[in-house]
């Protein structure tokens, strides 16, 4: 464990292709991969998201924390981290909004499975599985499509996404040539440091 707080990582946007890659699996449970969950999940906070994947850090990951109420519980903090995880069970069909920390201003419906049962390492290496449902299992869907290199708006009809093409293309304009993107804003708060 580290001694220091907590860091916030840099988002990565769309455009960047650590977003595109299938993240890897988690062989063993390092001091870096807990100090890892830790500056993910304090990522996930500050940034006001309900779930945050590896790979929207820049870590190509099979890793994922979601916390769907706790912006609606007060502020109260319980997220559930998943490393490794798989589903065993869909079951029914819900249609949503989503948004997403690598999409920032693009909010769209989603179709999803409406329960699902998913199970996968906890931070101290024990499996856990959890059922869910409701934003809870449109959370872990969302963010397990991550790992997949898959993104919510590979999800929506191609109306819609002709519709937001121009956004989507304005976000990705912001990735350097090493196919990196931390989008305009991030620029600007290295810049202020």
């Amino acid at each position: 464990m580290k001694n220091n707080e907590p860091e916030i990582l840099p988002i990565r946007i769309y455009g960047d292709k650590i977003l595109r890659q299938k993240a890897e699996p988690i062989d063993k449970m390092t001091p870096e991969v807990k100090e890892f969950l830790e500056d993910l999940t304090y990522t996930m906070y500050e940034t006001d998201g309900v779930g945050l994947a590896a790979p929207q850090v820049g870590v190509s990951k099979r890793i994922f924390v979601v916390d769907a109420f706790w912006f609606k519980e007060g502020g109260k903090k319980d997220p559930v981290i998943f490393i490794n995880p798989e589903f065993t069970e869909f079951e029914g069909v819900a249609e949503a909004e989503e948004g997403c920390l690598s999409l920032p201003d693009i909010y769209e419906k989603v179709t999803r499975a409406a329960k699902v049962r998913i199970r996968g390492l906890n931070p101290d290496g024990e499996m856990v599985s959890y059922e869910a449902e409701g934003l809870f299992a449109r959370a872990l869907q969302h963010e397990f499509d991550h790992l997949d290199g898959v993104l919510f708006v590979d999800k929506i009809n191609k109306l819609k996404k002709i519709m937001i093409k121009k956004k989507l293309k304005d976000l990705a304009s912001t990735t350097s040539k090493n196919g990196v993107n931390i989008g305009k804003q991030m620029h600007h708060t290295h810049k202020e440091l």
